[in-house]
């Protein structure tokens, strides 16, 4: 078989390059293990969290008009067959229309392990019927889009059907009465909401000293006070966990913090400390890509590797691991196949952690800022200043623009709040067009919306905020 582009992966990153490049003329040929496309993102990952989450928010939601609004409701009876049906129905729906999507535009889908026998050439390993005898694949490029995979560590590598990574996790093969997350990160903080809602009584152990490293602390505290509501007590800060063993009926766990070491029993563990690319037995020594210590393939601005027919996009190329990150990059590769396109001039990523409350943030960081010793205005409109946030009862949010006070330019915008990552599409787009803190200001924002928090805290700079109090600059 030969073909003009290969793409190695399935995902928000390869599908969109395949779909994109089909669109300009190329024969394209999508190779991809899973038997449903969509990667990591749709399958067991961004797509069935999102769907539980809003689930775990819903369920929140009900428990606040019972204690706040006076409108009282029963215990809820969990049925985990419908849930798991439910998300189940989605992936296909959404994997059948990546099929026909991929149908109508002409690329060939095969299912089957691609590996590298040099730069030219995949060697094909699966079932799928279609390939008879031909098993290798002839490209003039290929773009590799392979993702990444959960991270666990040797000492927490437990052969028991307790022991969950954020795959297994999305299963709902069971609600554990007692579940202990590890790690302080985005995956274990939406997945142990989760399962706070649907009963579990959640503990959570991270190494560091604060949840979410790199996130600026001012949103994290925000979360943290209401995840201290949400989980069986407050999270266990600069604790490691140092080894896991079954027990029977239980899973017993020694932790290390400093206050000393203790034993604990639980119904279940999971593991949430990280992910690494998906670069492994790929048969990228049979070719000139280089990988870094970690083994994620080394990319140029546009997204090409050390060997000239070889590209790569998203998780497996590192941070940021954002399927919409992806995504952008894959346009960039296809885009940089073709002769006199020109490279992208600005990579402005955007991030959401889906807990209740959200944080989501684009842009320069307050953390950031600090580390670079760059100058930077705060403004903050604080949630409880908003009509719209009122009228919901959740106040405990916050929206903070930095800005440069040189220029009164707008580098960075945080949120923390209900809804969150829908907020903050707008000020992606009035950073990437390099927007003044004035044009966000003068720009009339529906009443009452949370939008308005965004056109706020731009006032909030300025002075002329109505419901805060500052005295103009």
């Amino acid at each position: 078989m030969r073909t003009s582009l290969a793409v190695l992966g399935g995902g928000p990153g390869g599908y969109a390059a395949a779909f994109l490049a089909a669109d300009q003329g190329l024969d394209v040929v999508l190779v991809e293990a899973d038997q449903q496309l969509g990667g990591t993102c749709l399958l067991r990952g961004c797509i069935p969290s999102k769907s539980l989450l809003h689930l775990a928010r819903v369920m929140g939601e009900v428990d606040q008009l019972s204690s706040d609004w006076g409108v009282e409701y029963g215990q809820p009876q969990i049925d985990l067959d419908r849930i798991r049906n439910r998300q189940q129905g989605l992936i296909d729906r959404l994997s059948g229309g990546l099929q026909q999507l991929a149908k109508r535009r002409q690329v060939r889908v095969i299912q089957a392990r691609g590996r590298f026998q040099d730069s030219h050439t995949l060697e094909l390993e699966g079932d799928d019927e279609t390939l008879g005898e031909d098993r290798q694949l002839q490209f003039e490029h290929c773009i590799v889009a392979t993702g990444s995979r959960p991270v666990c560590p040797s000492s927490l590598a437990v052969d028991s059907a307790r022991v969950m990574d954020s795959r297994t996790a999305l299963n709902l093969a069971e609600i554990p009465d007692r579940l202990l997350v590890i790690g302080g990160g985005y995956i274990g903080l939406e997945l142990g909401t989760v399962y706070a809602r649907l009963g579990s009584k959640v503990q959570v152990a991270e190494m560091t000293a604060g949840l979410l490293p790199g996130v600026d602390r001012d949103l994290v505290k925000v979360l943290h006070r209401q995840l201290d509501q949400l989980f069986d007590g407050p999270v266990m800060l600069e604790t490691e966990v140092a080894s896991i063993e079954e027990h029977g009926s239980h899973l017993e766990v020694a932790l290390k913090g400093a206050s000393g070491s203790v034993h604990q029993q639980y119904d279940g563990v999971l593991v949430a400390v990280g992910r690494a690319p998906a670069s492994a037995d790929l048969g990228l020594e049979n070719t000139e890509v280089a990988q870094d210590e970690r083994g994620f393939l080394i990319c140029d601005h546009q997204q090409r590797t050390a060997d000239p027919a070889i590209l790569a996009v998203g998780d497996v190329c590192g941070e940021p691991m954002l399927a919409h990150h992806a995504s952008f990059q894959a346009k960039v590769a296809v885009r940089s196949l073709q002769e006199n396109t020109p490279a992208a001039d600005r990579e402005l990523v955007p991030a959401i952690i889906f807990t209740d409350p959200e944080i989501a943030w684009v842009g320069l960081t307050q953390t950031q800022a600090q580390e670079e010793q760059k100058k930077v205005r705060p403004a903050v409109y604080p949630w409880a200043a908003s009509g719209r946030a009122q009228a919901l009862g959740r106040t405990e949010g916050m929206t903070r623009w930095l800005v440069d006070p040189e220029t009164d330019r707008l580098v960075g915008c945080g949120i923390v709040g209900a809804g969150a990552g829908d907020l903050i599409a707008e000020a992606t787009l009035a950073i990437d067009r390099g927007c003044h803190v004035q044009d966000v200001a003068e720009v009339i924002h529906p009443h009452p919306t949370l939008s308005e928090t965004l056109s706020g805290a731009a006032e909030v700079y300025l002075g002329t905020a109505t419901e805060v109090y500052k005295p103009r600059r």
